[in-house]
């Protein structure tokens, strides 16, 4: 047989596989069967230099002979050495052990019984007798551990004979594996209390298996969790009793992992135990009751859902699983289930290194983790009422869950099928090297493409194995993904709208527990809005049908599912068989999943959208919710002015401009497509735009009815948070105004007029209308509220001159000229320019008063009951400390320092570091503090739809505005809401410690 001929066969390297075949002495015509068989294999280059080295090694002479007449042994001993080097080391190392693949026995599958009894005997021990080893020398024990892990490669060595030839399926092969797993424990727990006979004759000690091996459905290689229970012998004291059993267990527990001649067989692992690794390794039984009574997490729970006994005591066992059974199906109904199940599904995801994510099969989207979590979740839910769903195997579970009717019949047959081959891909994987992994191999290295075509084959893909194999695991991942639609939020629909029907029906009390379990308060008021959205036979019906199985899952994963919904309805309503809107969303499946999202966090948002539902278009992209250039804006509002006939109808049209440019913002705001900055850019841009066509149109307004020209100039100075460019989402806009008689006009007129305009200006923004109203707030005037609401220039000239204020003067630090007459605007900054900026600065005396100023306003303006910790504008370390320590600095050395001559908080406090004038990790801190307050503040706003300015006491309120800031629960340790409570106490602590030093003793 020539060169040519073998690489038609498969071998990669056809010149060495004629070499090999050579020196091994196999004639390709007398063993032609032989090297037809090697050409099958999954790597023929790899079985056939197993072969040979397995010949080498061999003293005997039959085996070729035995490969010649018995097919079926041909067959085995070529797949296992083609697919694993692992067991061809093994078989070089033990040459007659292809024995094991050979004969009746090699393809009959043993029960777990069969494996315990016969791995038991291995060792010399009785199966049936309490005390089956007897006691045993380190040199005994150490030649009766060898003897299990031998036996149990054997037995490994059988199964992927079977295996690797069709003979047992996917869950056959998991269940023998976990058989020979708990057997092995077994034998190592008799190993264990031969060992130690004085610790084995105090305690009763049961081995209850978790994970994948409790549900017998194990990996080649896997770890095998476990947990431990003991009870102390008759006549026994406790203590002393858990103090053996922790013996025992730790001896047990190290046979499997040892490493020898046979290699770590596989770690056995504890970790699920209560407590996980920092609680004791074995508990009395009312231990572990007690522990899941009162402190366990939802998660632990889905994990006991595969608990069972698989070696030891057998009735301590079975005592463990009667006990904490109950409480494993009463899971769901904890009122902090959908949190911490949510917590875990995202922590999954968060573990996976971000180079590895598109070859996870465990872990990445799509893959085995997927399924597991849908199925168990759907066990927990629906578990409660119905036994029959109380497996710990997937496959039976995902079953039974079918012919209950919870999962529909092709959906849990493709979900069957993935998983099936998910793990099938895994196990080729690991027999490969007898390792643990779950990583597909990496097609761009030369190496990773000779594994991919080695799964290929082992798969049976032979005409392109690398190609079809990544195209299937693609397709299967992708099926998978959608599990959550296809498994959990799919069938609600059914119970309220008109589906398929092959799709599962719940009844509407499921449907109700399985709304519950997803986090909907109103399970009821849910599946209203359902059948109101998909009930009938309209396209618009059928386009909701596809869409909400996804969207629900995206409304469970917002903060407050029910308002996610109930606005979704909404805005479906208000936009009816809008074209539009359909093609939108059954074409960008981004902006349903966005609304979902912002409906279920923000009432603020989902008032706007309300208002006008057309702007959910904006949604699909985001340079759609970039800011806009305020050249934009005012040019759209001078069109509004010149649309409409009327001052109302000019406003109103202005108003629409602004409450779009609001929605634009807090939707890029909760998106992150801007930052704080942009925020508060964004909203004043809008502000000064608004009232600047406001004016326009109340001085017109005003002129018609007086019947003559305006006779005086106006502007308007925006103050506070306005004029240093902060607004944010609610606050009032606090101005000044100031206009100049033309000459020649008289001046009690001008007063008159420019009054009037005031009042027409205020009353034209805050004119009840659909559109959000917009406050003018003039309380920083000179003389506060005792002051006329408008001076003239000169008037403002003399009172600031003569008696300006210390507050005057500070509160002038963020004065800026927004609308109105730009000329008088900038003769208004420089009259203002030497009462903010002071030639040497304050005097002592001033500052003194600055100093007593802002401690009564802490003392006497915190809201009674407020905490002083988490308010966020006059708390400690927030808002107005920082801002305080700026103004100070500013009102100090500005009149020195041009950088400092600016009304911005955070650009006069960057100029006061580079000048010198604060510490830079004083300025940092102060810096952090800042924004993180102005985050939440507006974050509260966002979520309540209204001001706030105090971090609420409401755990799921304080959850919301935390997820509105981008805090996820992805260590479930700690929840979102605390998490950023902490980060806010931290920031503020420390920024209150610069305040109080920089502030009063500077």
């Amino acid at each position: 047989m020539g060169v040519g001929a073998l690489a038609r066969r498969g071998f990669g390297d056809a010149t060495r596989a004629a070499q090999l075949l050579r020196e091994a002495g196999l004639d390709p015509v007398v063993h032609e069967a032989v090297v037809d068989a090697l050409g099958r294999a999954a790597d023929p280059d790899l079985a056939l230099l197993g072969l040979v080295r397995i010949l080498e090694r061999s003293e005997e002479t039959d085996l070729l002979g035995a490969l010649l007449d018995d097919a079926d042994l041909r067959e085995r001993l070529v797949q296992v050495l083609g697919a694993s080097r692992a067991l061809a080391d093994h078989l070089v190392r033990h040459p007659g052990d292809w024995r094991e693949l050979r004969g009746a026995d090699a393809a009959r599958v043993p029960d777990a019984e069969e494996l315990r009894t016969g791995l038991l005997h291995v060792i010399g021990a009785d199966p049936y007798s309490p005390a089956p080893v007897a006691d045993l020398t380190q040199a005994d024990a150490a030649e009766v551990t060898h003897a299990l892990r031998l036996a149990y490669r054997r037995r490994v060595l059988r199964l992927a004979g079977r295996d690797l030839t069709g003979l047992q399926d996917l869950k056959e092969v998991a269940a023998e594996l976990a058989d020979l797993a708990a057997a092995v424990l077994e034998g190592s727990l008799a190993v264990a209390r031969a060992r130690l006979p004085e610790d084995a004759a105090r305690c009763r000690l049961a081995v209850i298996g978790m994970g994948k091996c409790g549900g017998r459905e194990l990996n080649y290689v896997s770890d095998v969790d476990v947990v431990f229970v003991a009870a102390p012998a008759e006549g026994c004291d406790e203590t002393a009793a858990m103090e053996s059993a922790t013996r025992l267990a730790a001896a047990m527990m190290e046979i499997p992992r040892q490493t020898d001649a046979e290699g770590t067989l596989w770690e056995v692992d504890a970790a699920l135990r209560p407590d996980g690794r920092n609680g004791p390794l074995v508990r009395p039984l009312a231990g572990h009751v007690a522990y899941y009574e009162r402190w366990a997490k939802t998660w632990e729970f889905q994990a006991l859902l595969k608990a069972r006994p698989i070696a030891g005591d057998a009735e301590l066992g079975a005592a463990y699983v009667k006990a904490i059974s109950p409480m494993v199906w009463h899971a769901a109904s904890r009122p902090d289930f959908v949190e911490e199940v949510q917590a875990m599904r995202r922590r999954v995801e968060s573990h996976i290194p971000r180079a590895e994510a598109d070859r996870e099969l465990k872990l990445g989207r799509g893959g085995l983790r997927d399924i597991e979590f849908a199925v168990q979740l759907l066990q927990l839910v629906h578990g409660r009422s119905d036994e029959s769903l109380r497996s710990g195997n997937t496959l039976e579970a995902l079953e039974a869950l079918s012919q209950g009717g919870y999962v529909g019949r092709q959906d849990a047959a493709d979900m069957a099928d993935s998983y099936r081959f998910l793990r099938r891909v895994e196990h080729l994987l690991q027999l490969h090297r007898l390792r643990r992994t779950h990583l597909l191999p990496d097609s761009r290295t030369e190496n990773g493409q000779q594994e991919l075509r080695r799964l290929g084959r082992s798969l049976g893909f032979t005409a392109n194995p690398v190609a079809d194999l990544t195209a299937t695991w693609r397709r299967r991942a992708g099926e998978v993904r959608r599990l959550h639609e296809k498994l959990f939020y799919r069938p609600l629909l059914k119970a309220v709208a008109r589906l398929p029907e092959d799709e599962v029906r719940l009844s509407p009390e499921q449907a109700r527990t399985r709304l519950e379990a997803l986090g909907f308060v109103d399970p009821a008021g849910a599946l209203r809005h359902l059948e109101a959205l998909t009930s009938g036979v309209s396209r618009r019906a059928a386009i909701q049908r596809t869409l909400l199985p996804v969207m629900l899952g995206w409304f469970a994963d917002s903060p407050d599912p029910d308002a996610g919904l109930l606005g979704f309805r909404q805005v479906s309503d208000a936009l009816g068989t809008t074209p539009w809107y359909l093609r939108l969303l059954r074409d960008d499946v981004r902006v349903a999943e966005r609304m979902a999202y912002l409906l279920g966090t923000s009432r603020y948002v989902t008032d706007l959208l309300l208002r006008a539902p057309e702007a959910v278009a904006m949604l699909a992209d985001d340079a759609d919710l970039v800011q806009r250039r305020t050249a934009e804006l005012v040019t759209e509002a001078d069109a509004a002015l010149r649309r409409h006939d009327t001052a109302e109808n000019q406003v109103a049209g202005v108003r629409a401009l602004r409450r779009r440019e609001l929605l634009r913002t807090a939707v890029a705001d909760l998106l992150g497509v801007t930052d704080i900055d942009g925020v508060g850019d964004a909203l004043t841009a809008i502000a000064a735009v608004t009232i600047d066509a406001a004016l326009r149109a109340a001085i017109e307004r005003v002129a018609h009815r007086r019947g003559s020209e305006p006779c005086t100039r106006m502007c308007v100075i925006a103050m506070g948070r306005f004029g240093g460019n902060e607004l944010s989402y609610t606050s009032d806009a606090d101005v000044m105004y100031v206009h100049d008689p033309l000459p020649g006009a008289d001046p009690a007129e001008a007063a008159a007029t420019a009054e009037a305009v005031v009042r027409e200006l205020s009353r034209l923004l805050e004119l009840p209308a659909a559109e959000p109203p917009m406050r003018l707030d003039a309380a920083l005037r000179p003389e506060g509220r005792n002051g006329p609401m408008v001076r003239t220039f000169d008037s403002y000239a003399a009172y600031y001159t003569r008696w300006a204020a210390n507050w005057e003067s500070q509160a002038l630090l963020r004065a800026m000229p927004v609308a109105g007459d730009v000329e008088l605007g900038q003769r208004f900054v420089e009259l203002i320019d030497p009462i903010r900026y002071p030639d040497g600065g304050p005097s002592d005396q001033a500052i003194r008063e600055i100093r007593r100023l802002k401690a009564r306003m802490e003392a006497e303006r915190l809201p009674r009951g407020a905490d002083p910790a988490l308010h966020t504008k006059l708390g400690r370390g927030g808002l107005s400390d920082v801002e305080w320590v700026v103004q100070l600095i500013q009102l100090r050395h500005a009149h020195a320092v041009p950088e400092l001559r600016t009304t911005g908080t955070l650009q006069a406090l960057n100029a006061a570091v580079s000048s010198g004038l604060l510490d830079p990790d004083d300025g940092a801190t102060l810096e952090v503090a800042w924004r993180l307050a102005s985050r939440v503040r507006g974050a509260i706003t966002l979520v309540r739809g209204k001001g706030g300015d105090s971090i609420p006491t409401d755990l799921r309120e304080r959850t919301a505005i935390a997820a509105a800031l981008g805090y996820r629960a992805d260590n479930g340790e700690v929840g979102p809401g605390a998490r950023m409570t902490e980060e806010y106490l931290r920031a503020t602590r420390r920024a209150r410690v610069v305040m109080e030093r920089v502030f009063y003793d500077s």
